[in-house]
């Protein structure tokens, strides 16, 4: 992946990262050392820290669209949210887990791309509002053991039964567990819980950043 910087950014926006029409800026570490960076900076998760596991589900077409929204696979999120993430891992890390991320944030081109798939707002956030995930805020996640092996939540990511609710009584003690642990040190690390998908956690202080279309070069 390609990361560049362009001198007109100023004139563009308030944010290091944006979409100008045709243009695009990523702001990569080496940058912001050299930037002055805010906390709505928007940067990429795998130059802050090399122990998350990615499945961008998104990036493929195996998720619940069966299509590819995304041109290439890659987590982008305001640096607040970074930190955040950063942190709650840490203590899934002393635990001997670690966070396997499927999705972060998602230019609002990409969400009206999803709508125009399924035009539903029971699975997809309507663009015209915009979800967390547009505003760098949101991941979706889940807990990956010392071998690799995903932790039993009960569903898999996407589904959109009940059965993938918190408080959905009727699942294994271990499943219980398993989400307890998740929703435990991701709320202690500053998010909120999506009651109805176990995997949803929203940055408390994101909820009142702009929705943004800033996209990322895959080149």
């Amino acid at each position: 992946m390609k990361f560049y910087f362009k001198s007109s950014l100023v004139v563009c926006s308030l944010f290091w990262f944006v979409s100008c029409k045709s243009q695009n800026v990523v702001l990569n570490k080496d940058q912001a050392k050299e930037t002055s960076v805010n906390d709505s900076t928007f940067v990429n998760l795998k130059q802050y820290s090399q122990d998350f596991e990615y499945d961008m589900k998104y990036a493929t077409e195996d998720n619940f669209l069966k299509a590819k929204v995304y041109d290439c696979a890659e987590c982008f999120l305001r640096l607040k949210t970074v930190n955040a993430l950063i942190d709650a891992n840490k203590k899934f890390l002393e635990k001997g887990y670690k966070i396997k991320i499927f999705d972060c944030y998602r230019p609002l081109d990409i969400q009206k791309k999803m709508w125009k798939i399924v035009s539903n707002p029971k699975y997809v956030a309507d663009p015209a509002k915009g979800s967390i995930h547009n505003r760098g805020g949101a991941v979706d996640i889940t807990l990956i053991d010392s071998l690799g092996k995903e932790l039993d939540m009960g569903t898999p990511f996407d589904f959109f039964g009940i059965e993938a609710s918190h408080n959905y009584p009727n699942v294994s003690d271990n499943v219980k567990q398993n989400r307890i642990l998740l929703k435990t040190i991701m709320t202690s690390s500053g998010f909120n819980s999506f009651d109805s998908e176990w995997w949803h956690y929203n940055l408390k202080t994101a909820l009142n950043d702009a929705v943004s279309n800033a996209k990322w070069d895959c080149k």
